[in-house]
């Protein structure tokens, strides 16, 4: 069995290395479309297969419903990754980036707030 902790940890580390170029070249302070647009050009040229802007339908009891929910970006049909430009991480935003995954039923997520100094200080894993 594959410890949680490293699972896709290679795919993770290609994501994260993708961010940080995008970081380094551009710097906080950008619209997060901007940040979505670079990173996922970076992540195709590292030959990852990428879905922007991915429909998560909303499972109420039985039923899938349509409310507009949008993963930023789907790594690998793996890895949800929610994108952020804000002055501080808030509790709201890891609420939705862990009911993106348990919608789309993904057990990997990382959560990118591009506007920091340093972006290690603006990246979080979660695992379900």
């Amino acid at each position: 069995m594959i410890n949680e902790n490293y699972k896709y940890s290679e795919l993770t580390g290609k994501i994260i290395g993708c961010a940080i170029e995008v970081h380094r070249l551009l710097g906080p302070g950008l619209l997060e479309s901007a940040y979505e647009e670079c990173l996922s050009f970076e992540l195709i040229k590292e030959g990852l297969n990428i879905e922007r802007q991915k429909a998560t339908p909303v499972v109420y009891k039985d039923i899938k419903l349509d409310c507009g929910y949008r993963i930023d970006i789907l790594v690998e049909n793996k890895i949800v990754i929610e994108l952020k430009s804000v002055e501080i991480l808030n509790p709201v935003h890891e609420a939705q980036i862990l009911t993106y995954m348990k919608f789309a039923e993904k057990e990997i997520g990382l959560l990118i707030n591009f506007n920091v100094t340093l972006l290690k200080n603006g990246l979080k894993k979660y695992i379900m």
